[in-house]
């Protein structure tokens, strides 16, 4: 699958009546649609920095079913692993509204900010599609549990543009919905996510892995998962949120690093605000994405020029902005640069050699150099968390006792997705692998005495 072919990936989508959902104003179609959750297998938030990704979807999934109304009143009833939550608003309040208003009326009530992933949809639609939106009943059903790095959001927000696409009629090209629905969780949630999350949950198929290239949304030829192989994530019991300030400020100092390696080859402040202005970076060095440095010719060239850490108006002072629209460089924080410019750099690196030794083992059968070239090289990656800051105790713990099993069918453990917290995926090789973290799952439960979800990205184990 090229950067080129066109998609139109509409299923599963459905219609119907009723679905309990409350009386609305107009009409009584329903209108239906799925989409799932995703396990980062590698790559994870180097996305935002142009890195090639692998994701695979899990079984986990979320539905939206919308009947539409014509008196500007939205109802919404989520049904989620954590429980119930009802509340409407009135769709009147965003009349005349931008991004930025449109966040702040729907993120005010911090009770109620989840609506903004549903209803933000229709904003954004409305914005770039022109539909006539005037209020809707949603009914949410989600078996994916919050905050465990696994993308509720993403498919919250997929599955939400598929049924509003359905209810207008609206076709998309390409990447255009997954894209969208990013848009939703940047400007009207606030959370500076890559596109990784969405592109997964819109394109992914079961049992397959999707290479990503993040720049920002060229989507390859899913790669079949070897037989033997099993991807499972584990939740640490960790809450994660990629609105949190450790994510945001990891994201931040990722793009100082790159301004400070521009500005060293010659681009100057007015290019760098011009691009984080315009989106376009087409003529800035590497196109604008840190991946696109090899680790040799970042040791090479950039390695003594980066700081370990800066202060964020040392920074401003030295260097204004960076292009990234997500994030704002604040002047009394420390960032650590030098290890959060380099982590994309190196992992994107990682991520193609993972490729390459899975393709290998497609083609060649289960090789046990190239099962142990991919768990090394899936702990290097869980390193490089950590050296950024977005590692935590629980998912540490995790990864240190699936070592324990190395000799049980388990090749290699990482936290996943935006880390700090969130699941861990493992490497699980063959029947002894699955009961291995079967055992590892068990274990944290009995440990910490509380259910803990265990993400199957195939079939069931």
């Amino acid at each position: 699958m090229s950067a080129n072919s066109t998609f139109n990936r509409e299923a599963p989508l459905s219609r119907g009546r009723g679905a309990g959902l409350p009386a609305g104003q107009a009409g009584g179609e329903v209108f239906t649609a799925s989409s799932p959750g995703r396990l980062d297998v590698m790559g994870g938030f180097a996305d935002y920095s142009g890195s090639l990704v692998l994701q695979m979807p899990i079984s986990n999934d979320t539905t939206v079913s919308i009947k539409l109304r014509n008196d500007f009143i939205c109802r919404l009833i989520s049904h989620l692993p954590d429980g119930k939550q009802e509340t409407t608003f009135d769709y009147r309040i965003l009349e005349h509204s931008n991004y930025q208003t449109a966040h702040q009326a729907l993120t005010k009530d911090s009770k109620k900010s989840w609506i903004a992933y549903v209803i933000g949809c229709a904003f954004t639609l409305e914005q770039a599609k022109r539909i006539d939106f005037k209020g809707a009943d949603f009914s949410i059903q989600s078996n994916i549990p919050l905050g465990k790095g696994v993308s509720s959001s993403a498919a919250l927000e997929v599955a939400t543009m598929k049924a509003l696409a359905a209810a207008f009629g609206i076709s998309f090209s390409r990447t255009e919905l997954p894209t969208l629905a990013q848009r939703v969780e940047n400007q009207i949630v606030g959370a500076p996510c890559g596109l990784m999350d969405q592109l997964t949950s819109y394109f992914g198929k079961s049992g397959y892995l999707l290479p990503i290239t993040c720049q920002p949304d060229i989507l390859h030829q899913p790669i079949s998962i070897p037989n033997e192989i099993q991807f499972i994530g584990i939740d640490s019991g960790v809450r994660h949120a990629v609105s949190g300030s450790s994510y945001t400020d990891v994201r931040c100092a990722a793009f100082m690093g790159y301004s400070i390696i521009a500005k060293h080859l010659g681009l100057s402040a007015k290019d760098i605000i011009h691009a984080r202005e315009s989106g376009d970076r087409k003529s800035l060095p590497y196109q604008g994405y840190l991946s696109n440095i090899s680790p040799e010719e970042f040791e090479r060239s950039f390695k003594k020029i980066l700081p370990e850490k800066i202060r964020g108006k040392d920074f401003i002072s030295q260097n204004q902005n960076t292009i990234d629209p997500a994030t704002r460089v604040k002047e009394d924080n420390d960032y650590a640069v030098f290890n959060c410019t380099a982590h994309p750099i190196y992992e994107n690196a990682r991520v193609v050699k993972f490729m390459e030794a899975i393709r290998s083992i497609n083609k060649n059968g289960n090789d046990h150099k190239q099962l142990q070239t991919l768990g090394e090289l899936i702990h290097e990656s869980h390193t490089g968390y950590s050296n950024c800051g977005l590692g935590s105790e629980r998912t540490d713990e995790i990864v240190e006792i699936a070592k324990e099993y190395s000799t049980h069918g388990i090749f290699g453990a990482k936290i996943t997705g935006g880390g700090s917290g969130g699941a861990v995926c493992l490497l699980a090789v063959g029947d002894e692998g699955i009961q291995s973290a079967k055992k590892i799952h068990r274990m944290m439960e009995e440990r910490y005495r509380t259910e803990l979800s265990l993400f199957v990205t195939g079939s069931p184990v």
